[in-house]
């Protein structure tokens, strides 16, 4: 029987997460280890100078006190002895398109998974408007994972799954777009008179990449999009490999 833990960023509460866990009934054992509250954009942080605490919230599920990295690192260090199958992280309220996936606690909990050498994917609704109904991309989900459980992934591989609101039931699997936003400042003051900001993304005018995420899902379609954890530029590696000499430190000084 396959063990399948779920997992997330928008905390262990979250109408994703539950939507998600329905959908897997059957497919196995299912587990849930995830924040106890939301963690959104803590991308692969890790909790240092705190203790970590987590409980059992009901049969096989577990609330952490940290980020979604520290509950894959509990769950996988020490509440389960053998590691599961297959993690999936979701389903996020949201995208994670382009260069999200820098800054996403969601894909940041699949990272370490993959990096702990258990397949993984993430998963984010793409909100189109109105309310989030989450149902369709849980079934997609399962579907994902009965097809990642039976064939496995590419070692060192994650999946990003972007399911767009309204789906047109087409899938693609696609590049990982450049950056589609631009990054702003929304100042205001404080009834004391001081100065805050709110981070907010505009639209950037830039060609989208018909091959890419952001893409796929403007056209109402799933987008998957594999990603490799080894960051390394095989291309700069080889032109820059040159400098090492002229940088070095002359013998016995």
């Amino acid at each position: 029987m396959p063990h399948v833990l779920i997992t997330n960023d928008d905390g262990i509460q979250a109408a994703g997460l539950r939507a998600l866990v329905e959908a897997l009934r059957g497919i196995g054992r299912v587990s849930v280890v995830a924040p106890d509250r939301e963690r959104s954009a803590a991308s692969q942080s890790l909790t240092l100078r705190r203790p970590i605490f987590f409980e059992e919230r009901a049969e096989g599920e577990w609330a952490v006190e940290g980020t979604p990295t520290d509950a894959m690192i509990v769950a996988l260090h020490q509440l389960f002895p053998e590691p599961p199958d297959l993690v999936i992280s979701g389903i996020n309220r949201g995208d994670n398109l382009g260069d999200d996936v820098f800054y996403s606690g969601t894909v940041g909990a699949a990272m370490e998974a993959t990096l702990n050498h258990v397949p993984a994917f993430a998963v984010s609704l793409v909100h189109g408007g109105g309310t989030f109904v989450y149902e369709q991309a849980a079934q997609f989900s399962r579907q994902l994972a009965e097809r990642v459980l039976a064939e496995g992934l590419p070692r060192g591989v994650v999946l990003n799954v972007n399911v767009p609101q309204p789906w047109n039931g087409g899938v693609r699997f696609t590049r990982q777009s450049k950056k589609i936003t631009r990054t702003a400042l929304l100042q205001g003051t404080d009834p004391r008179g001081r100065a805050y900001y709110w981070l907010n993304q505009e639209p950037l005018s830039d060609p989208v990449d018909p091959a890419c995420d952001y893409a796929a899902v403007c056209a109402g379609e799933i987008s998957v999009t594999p990603l490799e954890l080894d960051l390394t530029h095989e291309v700069s590696l080889n032109h820059l490999s040159h400098w090492a000499k002229s940088l070095e430190r002359p013998r016995g000084l």
